[in-house]
């Protein structure tokens, strides 16, 4: 029998593609926590208009991503491999998370996922100037925030490389996510340049994801593929140099839940990105907290982890986002990359300790806090 509104317990709803393994592994957390199953809302559904919620539904929101008939819907492309879409994706997307606000609030439900601020954690231009107002500390970029000019390609790029401390810069798509469209690129005078990117581009100029890191090392090829890339809209920001774990570059992600850090996995490479489904791997995050509070000058591994809860709290109506932080070389210093709506697919991995989610996955830990939400709202009608 599913709780009744009355029962302090949450009676759940899930947006997503019903067979990917976002959606499995939160059922899996719902069943562990010994709760009736969610009712999924299939993304078609949702982009066909045929999305229907109940009333005292506690509806989440999984990505859209990894199915064929969906990314076609929102990109207009069918093969997912294709870099370019994104702009195109982005308003479908954002136009359809507040389709289903509408519809989740004129049902009586509530939504874990406020969608306005979807709508800023899917363009990095937007995200970085929210935290960088909040004067959370961020790579300086001279692409968000009131003011900022246009990027109309490589020329662009370049100029904006000119200014100072620039000759470093990772040039992304504002829509892009898993490092799709990022460039790592450095400057060294004219004609000088080179670039660090999994993006491949054909004999007919289009663009394609690739899980092979590749070095651009022409001018010519740079431009190219920026060029290609900036219709989409582009996102510049500073090249940090970043702490290293056994001579590979490293960095975090850091999952917020309700406002608290609960989980947390090292990442590094040999290449700028860390991505691990670009090589990285994980790294020793025992290692990184005792390398964190050796470095002295105010450094220490729970002011690392306020930085990721107070870039959390710029979107309070999100319940769970994926913080990105980016340790300075000797772990003194940390700056937030990004921040993932979708950045808490992270399979095995338990809380921290002291985080309330020992023992849990990120899923786990995400019904835990909205159980004692909802369990806390019941108790004060009563």
């Amino acid at each position: 029998m599913s709780p009744s509104p009355s029962s302090g317990e949450p009676r759940l709803a899930v947006v997503g593609n019903p067979a990917n393994r976002r959606v499995r592994l939160f059922q899996d957390a719902v069943a562990a926590a010994g709760l009736p199953p969610a009712r999924e809302v299939a993304w078609l559904d949702v982009l066909g208009g045929r999305a229907e919620f109940r009333p005292g539904e506690v509806v989440r929101v999984e990505s859209p991503g990894e199915d064929a008939a969906v990314e076609r819907l929102l990109r207009g492309a069918d093969d997912p491999t294709r870099v370019e879409g994104t702009a195109v994706w982005y308003e479908r997307f954002t136009s359809a998370v507040r389709e289903l606000g509408r519809a989740v609030r004129k049902a009586g439900a509530q939504l874990l996922d406020d969608p306005d601020e979807l709508a800023v954690l899917f363009d990095k231009r937007l995200c970085h100037g929210v935290l960088d107002l909040a004067s959370v500390p961020v790579p300086p970029s001279p692409t968000s925030g009131p003011g900022a000019p246009p990027v109309r390609g490589w020329d662009d790029v370049r100029a904006l490389m000119n200014g100072p401390g620039m000759r470093r810069a990772f040039v992304k798509i504002a829509h892009g996510s898993s490092a799709s469209g990022v460039l790592a690129v450095e400057t060294a005078g004219p004609g000088r340049v080179r670039a660090t990117t999994s993006v491949e581009r054909d004999a007919a100029g289009r663009l394609f994801n690739s899980l092979r890191v590749r070095r651009l090392t022409t001018e010519s090829e740079v431009a190219a593929i920026v060029d290609a890339l900036a219709p989409d809209g582009l996102h510049v920001e500073r090249w940090l140099p970043k702490a290293t774990q056994h001579g590979r570059a490293a960095d975090l992600r850091v999952v917020v839940v309700a406002g608290r850090a609960t989980h947390a996995v090292v990442r590094t490479s040999s290449s700028p990105m860390t991505n691990l489904h670009l090589g990285g791997a994980r790294g020793d995050l025992n290692a990184v907290r005792a390398a964190t509070e050796a470095a002295g000058g105010g450094a220490s591994w729970g002011a690392a982890l306020e930085i990721c809860e107070w870039a959390a709290a710029c979107f309070p109506g999100t319940h769970c986002v994926g913080v990105d932080l980016l340790p300075s070389t000797g772990w003194r210093r940390f700056a937030v990359g990004e921040v993932n709506a979708f950045g808490d697919l992270l399979p095995g991995l338990t809380g921290l300790p002291g985080s309330g989610a020992e023992g849990l996955d990120t899923y786990g830990a995400q019904l835990a806090a909205l159980r004692a939400r909802v369990g806390g709202e019941h108790r004060a009608r009563l």
